[in-house]
């Protein structure tokens, strides 16, 4: 049971203020700041920090000891790897589409590259990690993203809305056959047009948008994250992919889980997201970063989905978020000012508890004890006695509990 200290990545769309603020440092802070990271990939591991003060990384102790750390199960599992990645995302600007690889997908990804001899840190480099990335993202402030493909029948009303001479027979090729297949071959067309056919249809959209917007017509929503995407991305096809996807608005404590394939874009808030422990990404556009289109077509799922929100299952003191992830669970515990009521967390696995709010005293089974305050987390390994959260101090508190899934 030791306090972690976690390595700060400062992407471009990050804010200046959201993980300052939550890490107790002076706001705003000189770069944008996107994501915390805590866990032990080799891009970032976190140190753990010993009782005197001395700092060790989590990649390292896993690597030297597996089994005291992971617990025998999950170091069989996961080839003596920790399976999760547990982040704080603090999104100020839209991120680039993206879509992430299913283990088999990533196997032979990593494989080929590697055969490639493409450097893992390489700008090209699809697959830097062995491993799928499945997602779950729960939001503290409110979050708004693009995620899955619209019911295809829904977005040919959009398109219709929004009808430009240039789009008509896009419009007409997705209501021809509105399914999977219109899918596909809509994005692709879109996602491979001419630099100059491009320059000359994303105007006419924009300008459509701007209308529909004016009239307060039933996708004002949808044509305002065009608008603002195409202002950000003036000559970017994903702004046209965009327009295929379900606009979503969680509030604190929902979240959406996204498998592998979901084809996503985060707009802006801030949320906790747990993932598998990889860094496997394939982009469809809205960024200067890597564009891998054949790649990217063979790893997105165009199935339509109605994204599901997740508020999580009633336990201790809050909720705890269910998904088909083998590498990871989430649960979410949450006191009122008023309330001290303590709570037991067993082992037996890797976890990391990370303080969202207020503060909370930890205590282990064997005696030792910690503060743990906002913005403050803690490893817990599969060795390390059960331990007692209780908050402290007379404000609301809330705790998020990462631990590997069914392993």
């Amino acid at each position: 049971m030791e306090l972690l200290r976690n390595a700060v990545r400062p992407y471009a769309w990050g804010s200046r203020t959201t993980i300052p603020e939550l890490l107790g440092r002076p706001v705003p802070a000189p770069h944008p700041e996107a994501e915390l990271w805590m866990g032990a990939h080799p891009g970032d591991p976190s140190k753990v920090v010993g009782p005197d003060g001395v700092e060790r990384s989590l990649l390292e102790l896993v690597e030297a000891d597996p089994v005291a750390q992971l617990g025998d199960r999950c170091a069989g599992a996961w080839g003596n790897r920790l399976p999760f990645l547990l982040k704080i995302l603090a999104a100020e600007e839209p991120l680039s589409m993206q879509a992430h690889p299913s283990a088999d997908q990533a196997a032979e990804g990593y494989a080929r590259e590697e055969a490639a001899g493409i450097a893992r840190d390489a700008a090209n480099r699809n697959y830097p990690d062995p491993t799928a990335k499945p997602e779950l993202v729960c939001a503290l402030t409110e979050f708004h993203a693009l995620a899955g493909f619209r019911d295809p029948t829904r977005t040919v009303k959009l398109l219709n809305a929004i009808e430009t001479p240039g789009l008509a027979k896009y419009t007409s090729l997705l209501a021809a056959q509105p399914d999977s297949d219109g899918l596909r071959a809509l994005f692709t067309t879109w996602i491979t047009l001419p630099q100059a056919t491009l320059d000359e249809l994303l105007p006419e959209v924009l300008d459509a948008c701007v209308l529909h917007v004016k009239d307060h017509g039933e996708f004002d929503t949808e044509c305002r994250t065009i608008l603002e995407l195409g202002e950000a991305h003036p000559r970017d096809a994903g702004v046209l992919a965009a327009l295929l996807l379900n606009r979503l608005v969680l509030r604190a404590g929902e979240a959406i889980y996204l498998p592998a394939g979901n084809l996503h874009l985060y707009l802006h808030g801030t949320a906790v997201e747990i993932l598998a422990n990889s860094d496997n990404i394939l982009r469809c556009g809205l960024t200067p970063k890597h564009v891998d289109v054949p790649e990217l077509l063979r790893v997105v799922d165009f199935a339509a989905v109605e994204m599901p929100v997740l508020k999580g299952e009633p336990s201790t003191c809050g909720a705890v978020y269910r998904t088909d992830a083998r590498e990871f669970e989430l649960s979410r515990l949450e006191w009122a000012a008023s309330d001290r009521e303590s709570v037991v967390a067993d082992c037996g696995g890797p976890q990391i508890l990370l303080c969202t709010e207020g503060a909370l005293r930890i205590q282990a089974e064997d005696g030792r004890e910690l503060e743990l305050n906002r913005g403050q987390s803690i490893w817990l390994a599969a060795v390390d006695p059960a331990v007692r959260i209780t908050p402290t101090g007379d404000a609301p508190a809330q705790l998020f509990r990462a631990t590997a899934g069914t392993c």
